[in-house]
């Protein structure tokens, strides 16, 4: 979806309206896989630790984009990573109406060498935003290419997050 038709298409409602038209429940934030915590809130920001492509039962999607994962296939991953950062963020904030805009994303991705596209990867999470949150969802953003990432996941997606008063 462009982003144009998705901001058209939310421009009302509450992120929890949103959510529901689009047929997502969020999952229960997934745990920190290290000695990290899922975020902090300082002030009017909310800075998220990356998540990766996590199903509510606890799978992880992984492999080498460019290769065994597809860009549709990869799409998809980072925009159940972005379903994990809602969650992430409905868990620190309690309320996803208290998001004032998402500022920026660092989305990363698990590619081939030659992989040249993961913009387009990364519009999985970025599309999502913009369904839920509609204008306050569109944002600055880096989408690069790794050799690895943990877990061999194929992506993982990290987030800052702009909160009202």
């Amino acid at each position: 979806m462009n982003q144009s038709s998705a901001t058209a298409e939310s421009a009302s409602g509450s992120p929890y309206e949103r959510l529901s038209t689009l047929g997502i429940a969020l999952p229960p934030p997934p745990p920190p896989i290290a000695n990290f915590v899922t975020h902090v809130l300082e002030g009017n920001m909310l800075y998220l630790s990356g998540q990766g492509p996590r199903e509510a039962d606890g799978t992880l999607h992984f492999g080498k984009v460019g290769a065994e994962v597809g860009i549709e296939q990869a799409y998809g991953h980072a925009r159940l990573t972005g379903i994990n950062l809602l969650a992430v963020m409905q868990d620190a904030l309690g309320d996803l109406k208290r998001v004032k805009r998402v500022v920026k994303l660092l989305g990363m991705v698990n590619a081939t060498p030659d992989f040249a596209d993961h913009p387009s990867v990364i519009d999985g999470c970025s599309d999502l935003f913009i369904e839920v949150f509609g204008a306050a969802g569109q944002h600055a953003r880096s989408a690069v290419g790794f050799g690895s990432l943990p877990g061999n996941i194929t992506v993982e997606i990290e987030a800052i997050v702009a909160l009202h008063g």
